[in-house]
């Protein structure tokens, strides 16, 4: 009663967990491809339960998938028919590495626990031409797991994995593998030292990687996916975190190297200008000299320039950006210092302080030595087609300065509102995402200081004729309205159900699942789904909870999954998506991590409806802003360019008589 072969295959019958793992422990060892093949991807499918995962682990399956993967190539070199063994060998390959895969997913057996002889032959199917691309994919996968569970197991990887053979796998058209090759990349990156990082981002640096992706990923033909989105951005974040070293190390007086480079910015803009060398001079001449030049270029303390740089953010990073500024632009650097030179001393605008302060709100703006998200997506494409970007952005960015600064006619007491602008200029032109450093130099030009003025008046005046007294009344009148319709696009949203992906402590998880409401609000339905569907029908979500059932609505760090896995900083961005269902008499939990912030919003916002409650998310009042903005325009279109009164007008007395009607007799 376990299972009956016919006709070459495995027919299954509805046992119970301890009886089916019996079963299928039987039936991965059969000497029958067909029903070998039926046994592992019968496996594969019921490990994703616990307590059939548990049985078949007690029961030592894993050694028994462990011999098929460290045998793997034997059936084919015993086999009389190539083709029908290489396609049955890739397919018992497959289902065994996904068995695998699903079994450790449950934390009962640790990666360090693996053998050296399955390890090389994971990293085998990974390194091989002529190979199944399924089983190339859940190689990678696998590999990705054990990358951050141990130091051991990162070396091994990284020694036999080589960052060439990722990249050529990321050369492929086949979307998944070329996403699990850059899942791998990542993975070896963030469990990498610093300097080992340093030396694999060199490496890829000179192999052109970004520009490769640039080209062949960003741009493809294929749309690009949640996945690749996050790994780009992390690829992105670990690249800008290289300067972070640099940013938070003041510059050191005593240091002969720091010294010429701060030398070499003052030689750049006026030595070549000078008739007679400074070495001609005497000390304490030579010494005024360039007291003299170091205020001309911006400094503060123009006696011991080093002093501007040892405040730390931004620290020597600032210095680094001033000098590939004058080696690479020399004649937009000269133009820049000789230019404010020729100033009156409050209009010049002062080179060096404006690179520290630029430098700074680069990083700031940049996230610059923050550690990297587990869920964002947002990178920049401009960033994949240049090697030096964020030096060249500064470039770009000084020179925004010194513009706008002559356009805002701004003086030394002006600085701070000066920068103040410049910032809001970059965060405005890459919030438009611009593709490439040339794309945003003509979009963050265009954007000049009447461009914000203009940008600012706008909102101001929005603000403002939203503020009267009678519009606030009106207002308050419409909120009942408006709030009603924003629950209804909530509980509709629920209705239509949203795909949430698996977090583990390890990695972004592949596995994902899906809930939706059903139309009549009475039950949550939700079960696992595979990669590509994304709206599957509520009959095909097996797992269901009665509305009635629920008992409360937990976020944040109440929600036990979050306590389970709580690492520091790394978890903050999961802490801002998690949510959790209480609900049975036993109150149990169902846990969720929402793909994005907005959905996050509209799932809590839509649950604690059903649980009689308000709505509370940020986006709640986010869209009745919207709504009441669109409506209030709509109601007062009559009334443009007409002053509203804050108090209504006085009521008139009332006549002396009233023998005004007209007589009908």
């Amino acid at each position: 009663n376990r299972g009956e072969i016919k006709n070459g295959s495995i027919l299954w019958l509805t046992t119970s967990p301890d009886q089916e793992a019996e079963a299928l422990y039987i039936g991965i060892q059969s000497n029958n491809l067909d029903v070998k093949s039926d046994s592992l991807k019968r496996l594969s499918d019921l490990s994703q339960d616990v307590t059939f995962a548990q049985e078949f682990i007690n029961r030592n399956g894993l050694k028994q998938i462990f011999s098929i993967v460290e045998e793997g190539n034997e059936y084919l070199n015993n086999s009389l028919c190539f083709f029908f063994c290489f396609s049955s060998t890739g397919e018992i390959l497959a289902h065994t590495l996904k068995a695998f895969m699903e079994l450790m997913e449950h934390d009962f057996v640790s990666w360090e626990t693996l053998s050296a002889a399955f390890i090389k032959k994971i990293v085998s199917y990974v390194n091989m031409n002529a190979m199944d691309v399924s089983v190339q994919q859940l190689s990678l996968s696998i590999l990705e797991n054990m990358v951050p569970s141990s130091r051991v197991l990162f070396e091994l990887v990284r020694k036999e994995v080589t960052v060439d053979r990722l990249l050529t796998h990321l050369q492929v058209t086949n979307t998944q593998l070329q996403l699990k090759a850059m899942a791998l990349l990542i993975a070896l990156l963030l469990a990498a030292a610093d300097a080992e990082r340093r030396d694999m981002m060199d490496y890829l640096r000179e192999r052109n990687i970004r520009q490769f992706i640039h080209k062949n990923i960003i741009h493809s033909s294929e749309p690009l996916g949640d996945e690749m989105a996050h790994y780009l951005y992390v690829l992105q974040s670990i690249s800008l975190n290289l300067h972070e070293r640099r940013m938070r190390t003041p510059m050191d007086p005593y240091s002969q190297e720091q010294r010429e480079l701060l030398q070499s910015l003052r030689q750049t803009a006026f030595e070549s200008e000078s008739e007679t060398p400074a070495s001609n001079f005497s000390t304490e001449r030579r010494r005024s000299l360039c007291a003299k030049e170091f205020r001309k270029l911006g400094f503060v303390n123009n006696s011991n320039p080093a002093q501007d740089l040892y405040r730390a953010p931004p620290g020597l990073l600032a210095l680094d950006n001033m000098v590939y500024f004058s080696k690479h632009t020399p004649n937009a650097y000269s133009r820049f210092v000789l230019e404010n030179s020729s100033r009156e001393d409050k209009h010049e605008c002062p080179f060096a302080r404006s690179s520290i302060q630029l430098t700074l709100i680069l990083c700031e703006i940049l996230h610059v030595g923050e550690p990297c998200s587990e869920t964002a997506q947002a990178f920049y494409p401009m960033f994949f087609g240049q090697d030096h970007f964020f030096e060249e952005l500064f470039c770009i960015c000084i020179q925004l300065v010194n513009k706008t600064w002559k356009e805002m006619r701004a003086t030394q007491e002006d600085f701070d509102k000066v920068l103040q602008v410049v910032r809001e200029q970059i965060t405005r032109t890459l919030s438009l995402k611009p593709t490439s450093l040339e794309l945003f130099k003509t979009r963050v030009n265009v954007l000049n200081y009447s461009e914000i003025l203009k940008l600012r008046q706008t909102e101001r005046l929005h603000q403002e004729e939203t503020l009267a007294v009678p519009v606030l009344e009106l207002r308050e009148r419409l909120k009942p309205e408006l709030l009603e319709l924003i629950q209804q696009q909530r509980l509709l949203r629920l209705c239509e159900g949203t795909l949430f992906r698996k977090i583990s402590s390890r990695r972004r998880q592949d596995k994902l699942w899906y809930c939706r409401l059903s139309p009549n609000h009475k039950v949550l339905h939700y079960g696992d789904v595979e990669e590509g569907v994304h709206s599957p029908p509520i009959e095909s979500l097996p797992e269901k909870i009665p509305v009635a059932d629920m008992k409360a609505l937990l976020v944040g760090k109440e929600c036990p999954h979050t306590k389970e896995k709580s690492s520091g900083k790394q978890n903050k961005d999961v802490l801002e998506l998690a949510f959790s269902i209480v609900y049975d008499v036993e109150e149990y939990c169902l846990n969720f991590i929402a793909p994005t912030r907005y959905e996050f919003c509209l799932w809590t916002d839509g649950l604690n409806m059903l649980l009689g409650k308000e709505m509370t998310s940020e986006r709640t009042q986010t869209d009745l802003d919207v709504l009441l903005s669109m409506e209030l325009k709509l109601r007062l279109l009559d009334l443009e360019n007409i002053s509203i009164p804050d108090t209504p007008p006085p009521v008139p007395k009332p006549p002396s008589n009233l023998n005004f009607c007209y007589d009908f007799s």
